[in-house]
C-alpha cells in the first residue's frame, strides 16, 4: 500500500480533482471577528442612520427595523432589531416586543410570497454565550428554509452556498413589504 506524503502535490488545493469549491473569503471577517463591538460601534444602532439601500434595510418601523443579516444562513434571512441598543429581550418595552412580532409576522408573509420557501427558523440568540454574534443589541433571526435546501457544505466546509447577492434579497423583499403593517 503506498503511504500518503502530504508533500505530494496531487493533494494540495489547487490541483484539479472531483471536488467543486465554494471560495467565500468575505465570510472571514466575521469567522475571525470573534470580539463584541461596545455600544459605540454597534451595527444594529449605526445602520438605522444609513439609506435603506446602504444598511440594506428593508422595513421601518416606529420602534424596530427589518434588515438583511449580513452574514446569512440563507437567502432572506433578516434580523429584527429594536432602534434602542437593549440587550435582552426582557429588558424590551412593551411596545417594542409588540412591534418586533409583528415586523417578524409581515416578514414571514413576504419572505413567502418572494422566496416559495417551505418553513423558517425564527430565534433570538441572548448573549455571546448563546451564540449571539452582536450580543448587546437584540435581534431576532428570520431564516426562511425550503424542503430542498439541506447540503453538506453546512456540516463539512463551515460553508453556505447562497444563490443571491444581498442587495438583490433586500430590494425584492421590500419592494413586497406592504404599505400598511395589516396588509
Amino acid at each position: 500500500m503506498a503511504r500518503l506524503s502530504i508533500d505530494d502535490p496531487s493533494y494540495l488545493v489547487g490541483v484539479p480533482d472531483e471536488f467543486q469549491r465554494l471560495w467565500t473569503p468575505h465570510r472571514m471577517v466575521y469567522i475571525q471577528n470573534n470580539q463584541q463591538p461596545g455600544q459605540d460601534e454597534c451595527p444594529f444602532c449605526h445602520a438605522p442612520k444609513m439609506s435603506d439601500e446602504d444598511a440594506l434595510i428593508v422595513a421601518r418601523g416606529t420602534f424596530a427595523y427589518v434588515i438583511l443579516n449580513l452574514f446569512p444562513y440563507n437567502s432572506g434571512h433578516l434580523l429584527v432589531c429594536p432602534y434602542r441598543h437593549v440587550a435582552m429581550y426582557d429588558e424590551a418595552t412593551p411596545e417594542e416586543v409588540a412591534e418586533i412580532g409583528s415586523l417578524t409576522q409581515t416578514a414571514m408573509r413576504v419572505i413567502t410570497q418572494v422566496s416559495h420557501n417551505d418553513g423558517f427558523n425564527i430565534g433570538i440568540n441572548q448573549g455571546a454565550v448563546a451564540g449571539a454574534g452582536i450580543a448587546g443589541h437584540l435581534h431576532q433571526h428570520i431564516v426562511p428554509r425550503w424542503a430542498q435546501d439541506a447540503n453538506f457544505f453546512p456540516i463539512i466546509a463551515r460553508t453556505k452556498a447562497l444563490p443571491q447577492l444581498l442587495g438583490d434579497v433586500r430590494a425584492a423583499i421590500a419592494a413586497a413589504w406592504p404599505s400598511h403593517p395589516d396588509e
